[in-house]
C-alpha cells in the first residue's frame, strides 16, 4: 500500500497531533497496521537508495585516489557532491526509521490497551500472544535498521575528512596521501552494504508477516 492522498495528506500536516493524524486516517479505513507496514516498505526503499549512493561515494574517493592527470577540481567536485548526497541519503534513511518507530509504539499502545475490552477469554489470549509476537519481530526489525543506520557515520566521517583535506590541497601530492584511506572507505562500506543488506531482509519479513 502507498499512501498517496494529496489533499488530504496536506490536511492531515496541518493537524501536528499523531493521534489526529491516526484517527483521521482511521476514517478512511487506514488503520495504524497499515500505516506502519507502509513506513517499514519506505524504511527499507531509503536504506536501498543509500546502498547506491554509498557505493557510488566509494566509487568517487576510488577515482581521486587513482587520479592520473586532467582537472583536478572536477575529481574533487564530484567527490564533494557524492559525499553531500550520501549526508541526505543518510538523514533520509534516520527520518524513516524514526516514523516506523512513532507508529509502532503507538499501535503496540492502541493493541494492549483494547486487549481490556475483550469478553471472549481465547479470543483475548490470541490476540496477545499475537502482540507479543509482532512486538518481537518488531524488535528484531529495529535492531536491524538501527545496527544498518550506525554504519553510515564512519563512512560519513571519514569521507569528510577526505574531502576536507583535498579541499584545502588541491593538488597531487594530497592526492597520495589520501590512497592509504581507500581500503579503510572500503571496509567501511563494506560492512555497511551488509548491515543494510540484513534489515532489508528483516523488513521482508516483517512486512509478510504483517500482511499474513
Amino acid at each position: 500500500m502507498k499512501l498517496v492522498a494529496s489533499a488530504f495528506v496536506a490536511m492531515l500536516m496541518l493537524t501536528g497531533c499523531q493521534s489526529a493524524y491516526y484517527a483521521a486516517w482511521e476514517k478512511v479505513g487506514i488503520e495504524k497496521r497499515d500505516i506502519l507496514v507502509d513506513r517499514v516498505e519506505n524504511a527499507k526503499e531509503s536504506q536501498e537508495e543509500a546502498q547506491e549512493q554509498f557505493s557510488s561515494a566509494l566509487e568517487a574517493f576510488g577515482a581521486v585516489v587513482a587520479f592520473d592527470g586532467g582537472e583536478l577540481e572536477e575529481v574533487y567536485d564530484r567527490l564533494n557532491g557524492q559525499y553531500e548526497d550520501s549526508v541526505a541519503a543518510a538523514e533520509d534513511v534516520t527520518a524513516r526509521i524514526d516514523k516506523v518507530e512513532g507508529v509502532a509504539e503507538a499501535l503496540f499502545d492502541e493493541w494492549q490497551e483494547e486487549l481490556e475490552k475483550y469478553q471472549n477469554a481465547s479470543l483475548k489470549r490470541d490476540s496477545a500472544s499475537k502482540l507479543r509476537e509482532t512486538q518481537r519481530r518488531y524488535k528484531s526489525l529495529m535492531k536491524a535498521m538501527r545496527n544498518a543506520e550506525s554504519k553510515m557515520a564512519p563512512v560519513l566521517s571519514a569521507l569528510q575528512d577526505n574531502v576536507l583535506y583535498l579541499k584545502h590541497n588541491l593538488n597531487a601530492s594530497a592526492i597520495g596521501a589520501l590512497q592509504g584511506e581507500l581500503s579503510t572507505i572500503e571496509n567501511n562500506v563494506a560492512q555497511l552494504l551488509r548491515q543494510m543488506n540484513a534489515a532489508i531482509e528483516e523488513s521482508d519479513a516483517f512486512i509478510a508477516s504483517m500482511k499474513n
